[in-house]
């Protein structure tokens, strides 16, 4: 069983790929840490606990983090809603720890642990800020984020998690651990529509359901798109099934000050590039996903 913690920021898909990480059965999930992104600290968090309660895994500890990206202001995304939940608009607790930084430290610095975010990375920045040398100790980081060929979905060049908080991005860009980064290169051509979530069976049919319904709809009215897309299911599909993967190593830098490109994901497509700093996944086998995807939610 592969040692992860999930840096998450739910949010409709990372609500499902909390339910794949725990259905899968593959996951000891040491830790759901919570960031601001697609909704405030408050809702991500509320949501966070209201997903591991719907498993009934309220054994895997919450703790919050970020409140805000590390220089800017927060920028909320619109397809989740004003919950960031809609569809299902948790009303439980939120319980705010605000350690989600130290927590990450004390766990990555066990070692043999694999990081996994799904939201901004500022949670992930302040811990390396804080601690380097436990950090290091990480065994990898996989990301769901940026763009590398592909136009941005929160800006003509920029991804929405690299977006909100470019300067977070930059910093665990550029920190010398394993790294891979699934960008929407991988992540656009992945769409489930509302009779795939028809499909499955079991008690996460229903909310399953509950939650796509808006998000399908929202996503068609900010993007175009007439379809749920997997963002960060796929993210942990990847590490689940990396022989439906296709990759590339690539040198991936962060634009932290353009007046247009803020938050574009910068790959250095030349012959003679800098050394590669991650792994980009630039496809994943849509149908395997969305086979797999079906058959462990009902599980």
């Amino acid at each position: 069983m592969k040692n992860i913690i999930i840096d998450t920021d739910p949010g409709h898909d990372d609500a499902l790929a909390i339910m794949l990480a725990v259905k899968s059965g593959m996951f000891n999930i040491r830790a759901v840490t919570t960031v601001a992104g697609n909704s405030t600290i408050e809702n991500t968090t509320r949501n966070a606990r209201y997903i591991l309660k719907l498993l009934g895994r309220e054994d895997i500890p919450v703790y919050s983090g970020a409140e805000k990206p590390l220089k800017r202001e927060l920028v909320q995304a619109a397809v989740h809603g004003k919950s960031g939940f809609e569809g299902l608009d948790p009303q439980n607790d939120a319980n705010l720890t605000g350690n989600a930084a130290e927590k990450i430290i004390s766990i990555a610095g066990e070692g043999n642990v694999t990081l996994i975010t799904l939201g901004p990375l500022t949670n992930i920045a302040t811990a390396i800020k804080q601690n380097p040398e436990a950090m290091s100790k990480l065994k990898e980081i996989v990301m769901m984020g940026g763009a590398i060929r592909v136009p941005g979905n929160k800006s003509r060049t920029a991804e929405f998690n690299i977006f909100v908080d470019p300067e977070a991005a930059d910093i665990v860009f550029r920190f010398p651990a394993k790294k891979t980064l699934v960008p929407l290169d991988a992540c656009n051509h992945v769409k489930l529509q509302l009779e795939d979530f028809e499909r499955i069976g079991g008690k996460l049919r229903e909310p399953a359901i509950a939650m796509m319904k808006p998000y399908i709809r929202n996503i068609k009215n900010n993007e175009g798109v007439s379809a749920a897309l997997m963002y960060d299911p796929l993210t942990i599909y990847s590490i689940m099934n990396p022989s439906a993967c296709m990759k590339g190593l690539y040198n991936v830098m962060v634009e932290t000050k353009g007046e247009l490109t803020s938050g574009m994901s910068v790959a250095d497509m030349r012959k003679k590039c800098g050394k590669p700093n991650m792994t980009v996944i630039e496809r994943i086998d849509s149908e395997a996903f969305k086979n797999d995807f079906i058959r462990i939610l009902s599980g």
